[in-house]
């Protein structure tokens, strides 16, 4: 049978090209996941032990009990140095400019530095720091400068005796701040990336750190780790650490940055489950291709299947060639697959390692045993499993068959009661589920315990794949219906209408395989523009203004630098404007701003600017009094008045002129508000003024860079997650592709009778290209459709609490995906039209 088999394959060659095309996509996928995964994985090891430099050990507590314990430490034979792992923040002043900044202790070994000094030397004594060379030269200041340090001592509180001997508690103190001059001995880099999720980090003498944390005795700073550096065996000197330190928990570099990972992600890494889900949908994708492919191969080979029952194959015989036909293909089409996936992970690191400066990637990915083999398997098995249903219908093949004239068999039997039971109980039943997802979400049950959401997944997942079960049923009913108008425009129109509905099981499993890659990308798409929409709606009433510069109360913002704001690129418009903080009824300070008439229009919140140029003050709603309408509040100078009020989500009261007036707000306008211009980069503008104002004492608050920056994540996390679901769509096209040419090949003696009764080729081409486009369009409308209502309620789920969703259709994703399909499927006729076309009628009439 395997020369059998082998033989079948080479006559087959050109209809399993395709086949082979969509387990290789597949394969890649899981491959260029498995690399790139690991390789990421292996990038945040890196930057996690990075913090430990290269320490030997990692010695940690949860208890605290590593206080004072460095002497311990290094009193352990075989341990050459030990330093505590300790991150502190600092503020470092220069004339009227400051920063603040991490600072780690200065390293006692060069192999515990976590950062590298790049300019002079590490801090060796008290009163000496390294910083990082972006916040020297944002300080102005350079090797050898002098720093201003300063923090705050809080006095413990003691009881007192007085004269008369009563106990009294002492008030409590007050704090006491304090400042300290230090001499910048050396500019600091970060290249791996230790300390990047704190901006970088600095370098300062321990007992310095200590002081600046208001610890008198460097022993009583609480640490919960230390760093060690070994000479001789490692293993004897970790058994030693763990007798000494029976409460704490002696790790190499390597197990300590998978405890910190498992710490924030749970035990797994969800960003690869995340993907190998995506890669999961592909592979199910490829599967409805191959296994449509094989239907029609053992469709075609009826007569031959026949002939060789006739002459002794058992069924088990059949059923093993078909099965074997499969396993030679998906090891074929997934070692294919392995090598391609693992050039676009290479690709992939060295784009990262260009665009991504600071992220500790590594360039190379370096395939492992288990991510070339892995692929491998879940090719071959989904190949096989795919093949298993027409295995089945081989040998189901009678002798009396090979009898019979080989025309191409017409699939109309009808799914039985039992699939449509089992869809209608899915699909209703996962809706059902849906619809009470949103509901919870609106009422706001169950909402911190994510119960909503895991409802709504479970109610989608369940009516989608109900949706899936009974295809067979509903999609030809959708093509049929779609076609009717279609029929109309021209004869081969109408060919091709009717074509699409002669095999209904076909035709429902390639619209299927489309149906499910759009679904996703519209689905994605349409729930990721909705919460743009949402987010900046919450962001624009809870933050209206885009820029907000907060002077001194009391203190008028000087006029040049209004000017000089004005002229920063991105910014509109510019407005000084009244500010102090003033009090509730509950004595809860709020800076309020105030905002004339004439600047309404500088508010992003309609209803916010409605309000102020209607004469009424703009307050949260737990400002106001129980009517709502009214609030009253105190002024800086203990003035308290009433005024009409509309209650909004935002984090600052927006007072009418004569409200200001009313609670007694300073005359001087102390702060300014800023509009920027549409398309303006909030946050280089927010920079740019930054810098601008470096030298005042001034509060700088920009809602428009917070709404840019959740935006930007959506785009980019949109873009990934697109990219990914356009490889399960690109395999669903070539399925399309697959269809149609195996379906050329099918009717080569049909297509030969309409060229001889007078059908052009120009006819001939165009039927298979309007087949093409009709079987392409209905999967792509279908899964549009279903796109658009799992992606409303995706974001009603999840943004249901904010009681003012508003749902927005993408459309200008919806008409690339419809034209994307259709082009697709007007491309996918072409090879096929091209070789029917060529086909004398003669040649194909004689085909059996």
């Amino acid at each position: 049978m395997l020369r059998l088999t082998l033989a079948q394959m080479r006559r087959s060659l050109p209809r399993l090209v395709a086949a082979g095309i969509a387990i290789v996509l597949g394969s890649a996928f899981v491959t260029a996941t498995l690399a790139a995964g690991d390789a990421i994985t292996r990038g945040g090891y890196d930057s996690i032990t990075a913090r430990y430099g290269t320490a030997d050990l990692v010695l940690l507590s949860d208890s605290g009990e590593l206080t004072g314990a460095a002497e311990r430490v290094r009193d352990v034979p075989g341990v050459r140095a030990a330093d505590p792992l300790l991150a502190s923040w600092a503020r470092f002043e220069s004339g009227r400019r400051t920063a603040s900044q991490t600072v780690v202790p200065a390293p006692s070994d060069p192999g515990l530095a976590s950062v590298e000094v790049v300019d002079g030397r590490a801090p060796a004594a008290p009163g000496e720091v390294a910083i990082p060379a972006p916040t020297a030269e944002r300080l102005g200041v350079g090797v050898g400068d002098t720093l201003t340090t300063s923090w705050t001592v809080w006095p413990e509180t003691a009881d007192t005796v007085d004269a008369a001997g009563t106990d009294e508690p002492q008030t409590d103190p007050e704090p006491v701040d304090m400042t300290d001059e230090l001499t910048l001995v050396g500019l600091v880099d970060d290249p791996r990336g230790a300390w990047a999720g704190y901006g970088g980090a600095g370098l300062a003498t321990f007992e310095d750190i200590a002081r600046w944390n208001g610890a008198d005795d460097p022993s009583e700073l609480a640490v919960m780790g230390m760093t060690v550096a070994v000479d001789g065996d490692v293993e004897q000197v970790r058994t030693a650490l763990a007798s000494a330190f029976p409460d704490g928990e002696v790790l190499t570099r390597d197990e300590a940055a998978e405890k910190t990972v498992k710490e924030y992600t749970g035990g797994g890494n969800a960003i690869m489950m995340l993907v190998l889900g995506f890669a999961a949908v592909a592979l199910l994708v490829a599967a409805l291709v191959i296994s449509n492919t094989f239907q029609v191969l053992v469709a075609q080979r009826t007569r031959m299947l026949a002939l060789l029952r006739c002459v002794g194959a058992r069924r088990g015989q059949l059923r093993t060639s078909v099965l074997l036909e499969a396993a030679i293909l998906g090891v074929a089409a997934s070692a294919t697959g392995v090598l391609l996936g693992l050039g676009l992970a290479q690709g992939a690191l060295s784009l990262l390692a260009r665009s991504q400066g600071g992220v500790p990637l590594p360039t190379t990915a370096h395939p492992t045993v288990a991510n070339v083999l892995l692929p491998i398997l879940v090719g071959t098995l989904v190949t096989v499993g795919a093949a298993f249903v027409p295995a089945r219908a081989a040998t189901r093949v009678a002798p009396v068959a090979a009898l019979r004239p080989a025309d191409a068999p017409s699939v109309r039997a009808r799914p039985g009661r039992i699939r449509f039971g089992f869809s209608l109980l899915l699909t209703v039943g996962g809706l059902g589920a849906l619809v009470g997802a949103v509901l919870l979400a609106r009422k706001g049950i169950g909402v911190d315990g994510m119960l909503p959401l895991a409802v709504g997944v479970l109610g989608g997942a369940t009516s989608f794949v109900g949706l899936l079960v009974g295809a067979a049923l509903w999609i030809p009913k959708v093509v049929s219906a779609v076609g009717r108008p279609v029929a109309r425009i021209s004869t081969s129109a109408r060919l091709a209408a009717a074509n699409t509905v002669r095999n209904p099981r076909r035709t429902a499993a390639t619209s299927t395989a489309l149906v499910i890659g759009v679904t996703l990308v519209v689905m994605m798409t349409t729930g990721a523009t909705s919460a743009q929409v949402s987010l900046a709606r919450e962001f624009d009433e809870r933050g209206p203004v885009d820029l907000v510069v907060q002077g001194s109360d009391g203190e008028a913002f000087p006029e040049d630098m209004v000017r000089k704001i004005a002229e920063v690129d991105g910014v509109a418009e510019v407005v000084p404007t009244r500010s102090a903080v003033v009090q509730s009824e509950k004595e809860a300070p709020v800076q309020a701003f105030v905002v004339d008439a004439s600047a309404a229009h500088l508010l992003r919140d309609a209803p916010a600017a409605d309000a102020i140029a209607a004469g009424r003050s703009v307050v949260p709603a737990w400002f106001a009094d129980a009517t709502g309408s009214s609030a009253t509040m105190t002024g800086p100078g203990g003035r308290t008045q009433t005024v009409p009020v509309t209650t909004r989500g935002v984090d600052d009261l927006l007072l009418t002129p004569e409200a200001a007036d009313l609670v007694g707000l300073p005359d001087a306008a102390s702060s300014v508000l800023v509009r920027l211009s549409p398309g303006a980069d909030a946050a280089r503008t927010l920079l740019d003024v930054n810098d601008l104002l470096v030298e005042q004492d001034v509060v700088l608050t920009s809602s428009a860079a917070e709404r840019q920056s959740n935006e930007q994540i959506i785009e980019v996390t949109l873009a990934v997650v697109i990219g990914l679901l356009g490889v399960a769509v690109i395999i669903a096209l070539v399925g399309v592709a697959n269809t149609l040419s195996l379906s050329v090949i099918e009717r080569r003696r049909e297509s030969a009778t309409l060229r001889a009764v007078g059908l052009s080729r120009r006819g001939l081409r165009w039927m298979l290209a309007t087949e093409g486009m009709l079987i392409a369009g209905v999967g792509a409308l279908i899964g549009t459709v279903l796109g658009l209502l799992y992606g409303w309620a995706g974001a009603a789920t999840v943004f249901g609490e904010f009681g003012d969703l508003r749902l927005h259709v993408p459309w200008a994703h919806v008409a690339v995906v419809m034209v994307v399909a259709l082009l697709a499927g007007l491309v996918a006729s072409a090879l096929p039209a091209r070789s029917a076309a060529r086909t004398p009628p003669v040649a194909a009439l004689g085909v059996d």
